[in-house]
């Protein structure tokens, strides 16, 4: 472990308390992960300052939307190695970031908002992005009558 548990805790239950289950090994990631056809959450938590001021509240904020994803899953970024490698082997076609909030949809990462796109940006326009995603990804299909 990077850092000592007793700094890191508060920042897991900042998720965790939102419902978001963290994966803390390989294997729990590919459980949740591998062949899922579910819309999913991905958070790549960390402890940086931009993760505290805008990551995190700004997923508290996208979470009390009406739509959402049906899974929520998070993984500690400098704590859990292995499952944040893991965890990133599913998130194609974008370098390690962490902080770093991912959507998939029947499996495949259809949505990524990386560290460059939270510093900088206030929780409010973080948030914005989320739920416009989970908007077009996550609301059911209606059917004509």
């Amino acid at each position: 472990m990077m850092y000592d548990e007793r700094f890191i805790a508060p920042m897991r239950q900042e998720l965790t308390h939102l419902g978001i289950e963290e994966l803390r090994s390989a294997a729990e990631v590919d459980a949740k992960l591998q062949d899922s056809q579910d819309t999913t959450l991905l958070v790549v938590n960390s402890m940086c300052g931009c993760a505290a001021r805008n990551a995190r509240p700004a997923i508290a904020a996208a979470l009390r939307h009406t739509v959402r994803p049906n899974r929520l899953f998070t993984v500690f970024s400098g704590q859990d190695a292995d499952a944040t490698r893991q965890a990133r082997s599913y998130i194609t076609g974008y370098p390690p970031s962490s902080p770093s909030i991912a959507m998939f949809k029947g499996g495949k990462l259809v949505h990524m908002i990386e560290r460059h796109q939270i510093e900088g940006r206030g929780a409010g326009e973080i948030a914005a992005d989320m739920t416009a995603a989970f908007d077009k990804y996550c609301a059911k299909e209606t059917t004509a009558v």
